[in-house]
């Protein structure tokens, strides 16, 4: 019983220094703020780790205590920011998805796009031709369940960088995940997000009726 509790009291202790390095540190990957987060407290038992619903738990926890007042007026920001690139990419079908998206955006959020495209080159003659500034890498994911790399374009702006995620119009069909058995990854299009929009107040999220 004493070892149980010692686990569970580890497992809230890695969520909780995950959460804090997402919020502190504008990581967006869960794997990896998991991976600092066992290194910092020298835990190798992956059977220690936290799932994503137990750090986004303890992001909440995080927001609620250390910024009372920032994120509702940055995550309104940010949603309008995601709203004006997606009019721009919206040839591409884009989606938006992350924390702007639930909601969970730190203070160096990114905003994340999928884009959905019969060829990727379309979106890097995109940003040739009206001469936006972006770097280049790549997403490892699950399409389903087949591990996948596409492509990733980074465009800094103002507020935020902004990723955007190339696939396949095909991969829309399937459910994307960051890890084989990791949480589906939720995305809306641009008249969900333009939604969100409306219903906030000087940046403040309204209840719902």
């Amino acid at each position: 019983m004493a070892k149980l509790r010692v686990r569970d009291d580890m497992r809230k202790a890695l969520a909780v220094l995950a959460a804090r390095l997402m919020a502190e540190d504008g990581i967006n990957d869960y794997g990896l703020a998991k991976r600092k987060a066992a290194k910092q407290l020298g835990v190798m038992s992956a059977r220690m780790m936290p799932n994503n619903d137990e750090i986004d738990w303890a992001r909440r926890e995080h927001q609620a205590i250390f910024q009372i007042v920032k994120p509702p007026v940055h995550l309104h920001q940010l949603r309008a920011l995601a709203v004006r690139v997606m009019r721009g990419l919206s040839d591409f079908d884009p989606h938006l998805t992350g924390g702007v998206l639930s909601g969970l955006a730190g203070q160096y959020a990114t905003v994340t796009l999928q884009l959905f495209v019969d060829s990727p080159k379309l979106v890097e003659n995109f940003l040739l031709d009206r001469q936006l500034n972006y770097r280049t890498s790549q997403l490892r994911c699950f399409i389903g369940q087949q591990a996948a790399t596409v492509p990733l374009y980074m465009i800094e702006e103002t507020i935020a960088d902004v990723e955007l995620a190339v696939f396949a119009v095909t991969d829309l069909r399937h459910p994307l995940r960051m890890t084989p058995q990791g949480r589906i990854m939720e995305r809306a299009r641009l008249a969900q997000v333009e939604s969100l929009l409306a219903n906030t107040d000087d940046g403040v999220d309204l209840p719902s009726a």
